[in-house]
């Protein structure tokens, strides 16, 4: 569509040109007239008398304002639509430290997204993965990014009117960063700083001069948080037990100076002052006690960042949200997309513990929220399938309520796609067995696509539960959500073969053992050839998989999920070479087959509705990986 826009147009044509593709919008002075005015207020848009008129009041609230414009144009002609900001900032974060690191066009494909959403804050997540002058191995081999393209990103994000953040870790989730050697003397354990020693705020300055210098933005997040180890390694041998508040404190402070010589504001996770503060060291203690000294002695000008993705119930958060406020900071909210589930995204998780928090932070009056993109455990899961929970931070950024037909327009509007296409992918996980909305984050497609075979560690979890119907009832709906979704075929052709290969390995083990159990050869013989087969199948899925994710990220990472599908391959490839060898009489036993098979229930057992929840190096092996 050709349009003439006139008026307070200054700060949006740049941004306007960028989006030109997505919207199918072009400037043209024969163009359809609209006429947009920037003035405090909320986004109004309306199309009277062959006229368009937008109302605005930041540059954000243009790009939404725009795409709303286009969207009734085309539905009704003539309308008025008006919508009050709930939250100042609204965003996400993404994780480029699980592996994955989101190519420098693809973080300008998601802005795109996120302005016409509607979102203004952009958190890049970096651990180790950006460069730092001085220290070559920080980073090293990890994809990290280079300044001149994370300036190229924050001037993208700037003409969207996007506030674009770096966050970085000042304190623990350090591991891939302190495991060379230059890191031996700054290194308390393997993941956190040695507090106290000056090397260590030698490191930190360069880190912080390195992470803020090519953005525009003052502010800083400087992480602090999960540091469960904090003062219990290298600096207990050096200094003896000390109050671990006190630690905590004397390293923040120390680091808050530092962030104040470069002009920045930082924020800080909040978790380590509820776990210091809970008799279990657990974050969402309700009866947690924060001392008052350890509460008086938090800098005055740290944001404290409350994330919680776990709870259902609105008034645990506005209870938590209180207790954020008696420590007298102001309070940033982070949610979560749940795309750190598995292999699949958790949409039911992520949709009920987001309306319920969000709904909670309007009533408490928080003016910034954020939901995060975790990549947990290798980042098996493209990052793309956050792209509704995205969607519904931005809804709610704009209502106070939202329904799931106004999100299903909006979501197709925004990205293109279809909501109930990606919602099949829900069906991944929440299987038979588990209870509505996956609130346990069971995650059967990951554990049952990298078990072994032979050994089948999760057999009993999934026994009578017809797991290989369930599977091959997802294919067609998979296949189908490939044609309706061209802008996201190749994570559907991805994820179509993925249940394809769950329909027949998902019970796989069960059916082996049975019919070695009885000797029953003829059924071992047909079973060999169906997993002849589902090897062919599982190369097609690894070669899927490595599709989606060079169209997304940078090489660096995928070689920790190839070697997860090449050791797959070739423990199907040994399953074939025993089975061959038994049913030839060359061996008189499977000794993995003559095993009994026990329930996989993990450190804390099976959780009610919950089939379980386990990283790679436990379910690949009951042995040790790592």
């Amino acid at each position: 569509m050709q349009i003439n826009i006139t008026g307070d147009t200054n700060s949006i044509l740049s941004g306007l040109e960028l989006l030109s593709d997505q919207l199918n919008l072009h400037l043209h002075s024969d163009g359809y007239p609209i006429n947009v005015t920037q003035r405090v207020g909320p986004i109004q848009v309306s199309n009277k008398n062959g006229k368009g008129e937008i109302y605005f009041q930041e540059k954000i609230h243009f790009f939404r304002a725009i795409g709303l414009w286009l969207e009734h144009y085309n539905k009704t002609g003539e309308f008025e639509h008006t919508e009050q900001p709930q939250f100042q900032t609204s965003g996400v974060m993404l994780d480029a430290s699980r592996n994955a690191v989101l190519k420098v066009d693809e973080i300008k494909v998601l802005l795109n997204k996120m302005a016409v959403m509607g979102l203004n804050v952009v958190m890049l997540y970096t651990e180790d993965t950006y460069e730092v002058e001085d220290y070559p191995y920080f980073g090293y081999m990890r994809g990290r990014y280079t300044e001149s393209e994370l300036k190229i990103c924050d001037d993208y994000a700037d003409t969207l009117g996007i506030e674009m953040i770096p966050c970085i870790q000042t304190l623990g989730h350090l591991a891939m960063a302190l495991k060379w050697g230059y890191a031996a003397e700054i290194r308390d354990t393997p993941d956190i700083l040695l507090v106290g020693e000056q090397k260590t705020y030698e490191l930190i300055e360069s880190l912080i001069r390195a992470a803020s210098k090519p953005f525009r933005t003052s502010r800083i997040h400087i992480g602090m948080d999960e540091a469960f180890q904090l003062g219990l390694g290298r600096y207990l041998d050096l200094n003896g037990y000390e109050n671990r508040f006190e630690i905590m404190n004397k390293h923040l402070n120390q680091v808050v100076q530092i962030t104040e010589r470069h002009g920045l504001k930082p924020m800080i996770w909040s978790d380590m002052y509820f776990r210091l503060g809970s008799k279990f060291g657990e974050y969402y203690d309700e009866d947690v006690h924060i001392p008052k000294e350890a509460i008086e002695s938090i800098p005055e000008n740290v944001q404290l960042v409350y994330w919680d993705y776990y709870h259902e119930n609105e008034d645990f958060y506005r209870g938590y949200i209180q207790k954020h406020k008696e420590l007298g900071t102001d309070t940033v909210f982070a949610g979560g997309a749940w795309t750190w589930n598995g292999i699949s995204p958790n949409y039911g998780r992520a949709f009920a513990t987001t309306e319920a928090a969000l709904k909670a932070c309007k009533k408490e009056g928080l003016q910034e929220v954020f939901t995060t993109l975790w990549g947990d455990n290798g980042a098996e899961t493209p990052l793309i399938t956050a792209e509704p929970v995205m969607q519904l931070f931005a809804e709610h950024t704009y209502h106070e309520t939202v329904t799931k037909d106004y999100l299903e327009s909006r979501f197709h509007f925004c990205t293109g796609n279809h909501l109930d296409d990606f919602l099949v992918l829900n069906q991944l996980d929440e299987t038979p067995g588990v209870m509505e909305n996956n609130l346990k984050s069971s995650n059967a497609s990951k554990f049952l696509l990298w078990q072994d075979v032979l050994i089948g560690l999760f057999d009993e979890n999934i026994r009578g539960l017809g797991m290989n119907e369930h599977y091959r009832s997802i294919v067609p709906k998979l296949q189908a959500a490939e044609e309706r979704n061209p802008h996201a075929s190749l994570l559907f052709e991805f994820y179509g073969q993925l249940a394809m290969v769950l329909s027949v390995k998902a019970e796989i083990g069960i059916q082996l053992k049975a019919a070695y159990d009885e000797k029953d050869k003829e059924t071992m013989e047909s079973l060999l050839a169906e997993v002849k087969e589902l090897t062919s199948q599982v190369k097609i899925l690894h070669h899927k998989h490595r599709d989606v994710w060079f169209s997304l990220y940078k090489p660096f990472g995928w070689e920790v999920i190839e070697l997860r599908y090449g050791g797959l391959i070739a423990r199907m490839e040994t399953a074939q070479y025993r089975i061959q060898l038994w049913l030839k009489d060359k061996i008189a036993r499977i000794e993995e087959l003559d095993e009994k098979r026990l329930v996989h229930d993990g450190p804390l057992g099976v959780p009610e509705g919950s089939l379980g929840n386990h990283f790679y190096h436990r379910i690949a092996t009951a042995g040790n990986i790592i």
